[in-house]
């Protein structure tokens, strides 16, 4: 059977068939080591900026548990999700499992979902790209300036549409983060000791316990900095579309989950012991007026990069999803690369215009969190497993350990969805009215 779909020596010839074949060698080659590297640079990178300041407002007690725990909550998500993309191979991305669980309203209603999640992910980068050269010029110029500069860079990374193509990029980009959080942690631990910079003597120290007065609404807000962070299941059935060998995405998942729970454990409760209730979001902006410069410098191809990854992602679902039967698919054709650069330009202005609606970095990531990674990341994947993957009964004894986690998992993922959602419109009205951010579209 399999070699009747298989084209005859004849049609080779046939530019079509010819674009299919060179389409599938380009698209799937891409192993589990290079998917870790493209994983670690999707995930592990604005959410680590927002750590530091969850910490000092949950405390360093609840901040580690809730870093560590939700890490493996969503390690566990991420594995159901990868075993429904290789028992039902047609689902090339995660809105596929939509027309799976629910027929056509699910698709539409997961497709959504899909594309809003990571099109408010790229507007958060570009939102971090302005901040970033804000502080790197220190210019007096109109803050829309950067925001539209930083939508274009994250335009033209997004050009490649294979993920093996910019592969290379994430050693840059991995590089990229880990340097900047290193060097932030080494010069607010220098400032702490000797007072220097912005760490009078005088100034609030880290709390084991949550700082006084903390809202509801503002320890839910921190919580979902910490959600953020954990966003990268949305993706993983993408990536696995372009695995030669799909069954070793396990091997990604522990890899990045284990450098994820150990890097933002480290980078929130370093940096928050040393700077204190005084520390910034993003946490960059913690290290002192020179420091943040240099940081902001060296973190500038984590933000893009990574920020062009997510484009590339939701581009490739909806291109894929237009030219499903067509060679144009594949990006290597003339009109595959005008579509292609149409639909990355429309990417773009979209995330552009919500980073310039919603200009505060923790909110905006707590509104994303609440809405979409709660469900793609938290409480859809235990659904998945009952309905997809389980056989039998659920109180069967083989299936008792696994239905017991999954209804942890789901009941944590809808904490985040029903008060994350209250909470971070609350704390965005209240910070609108009272005047402390600048209002959406005006030069800040």
């Amino acid at each position: 059977m399999a070699s009747e779909a298989l084209p005859k020596d004849q049609d080779l010839f046939d530019p079509e068939i010819q674009g299919i074949l060179e389409g599938n060698a380009r698209f799937r080659r891409l192993g589990w080591k290079r998917l870790t590297v493209i994983s670690i640079v999707e995930a592990i990178a604005l959410g680590s900026l927002g750590l530091p300041s969850a910490f000092a407002a949950l405390g360093m007690v609840a901040g580690v548990i809730l870093t560590i725990g939700l890490g493996f909550v969503a390690i566990y998500a991420g594995y159901n999700i990868g075993e429904v993309k290789l028992r039902y191979p047609q689902v090339g991305h995660y809105a596929d499992v939509g027309r799976l669980l629910l027929g056509n309203v699910g698709s539409k209603l997961f497709v959504g979902s899909f594309v809003a999640l990571l099109v408010f992910v790229i507007g958060s980068h570009c939102l971090t790209g302005a901040i970033a050269f804000q502080n790197i010029t220190q210019s007096g110029s109109c803050s829309i300036i950067f925001s539209v500069a930083s939508a274009a860079i994250l335009m033209l990374l997004a050009i490649p549409p294979s993920f093996a193509e910019i592969a290379i990029l994430g050693y840059i980009d991995f590089a990229s983060i880990v340097l900047a959080i290193g060097v932030t942690m080494i010069a607010t631990g220098i400032q702490s000791s000797n007072g220097s910079g912005d760490f009078s003597a005088d100034h609030s120290p880290w709390s084991a316990w949550p700082k006084p007065g903390l809202t509801f609404s503002a320890a839910i807000v921190a919580t979902n900095n910490i959600v953020f962070a954990y966003s990268f299941a949305g993706c993983l059935p993408s990536f696995m579309e372009d695995m030669h060998t799909p069954e070793d995405y396990v091997k990604t998942l522990w890899w990045l989950g284990g450098i994820q729970v150990v890097i933002y454990t480290l980078t929130g409760s370093i940096i928050y012991a040393f700077v204190g209730q005084e520390v910034q979001s993003p946490a960059l902006l913690s290290a002192g007026p020179v420091i943040s410069r240099v940081v902001f410098g060296i973190a500038l191809p984590v933000i893009f990069i990574s920020g062009s990854i997510n484009t590339t992602v939701v581009c490739r679902y909806i291109h894929g999803k237009i030219y499903r039967d067509s060679v144009v698919r594949f990006v290597n054709t003339a009109k595959g690369w005008s579509t292609w650069l149409g639909l990355v330009f429309v990417v773009t202005i979209l995330a552009w215009i919500i980073a310039e609606a919603i200009p505060i970095f923790s909110e905006l990531l707590s509104i994303i969190s609440s809405l979409f990674v709660s469900g793609l990341s938290f409480y859809i994947p235990p659904i998945m497993w009952y309905v997809l993957l389980k056989e039998g009964a659920w109180y069967e004894k083989h299936n008792l350990k696994p239905a017991i986690l999954n209804g942890m998992v789901f009941i944590v993922g809808m904490i985040i969805f029903g008060c994350g959602t209250y909470a971070s419109i609350a704390e965005l009205v209240d910070k609108f009215e009272s005047g402390s951010v600048s209002k959406p579209f005006t030069c800040a």
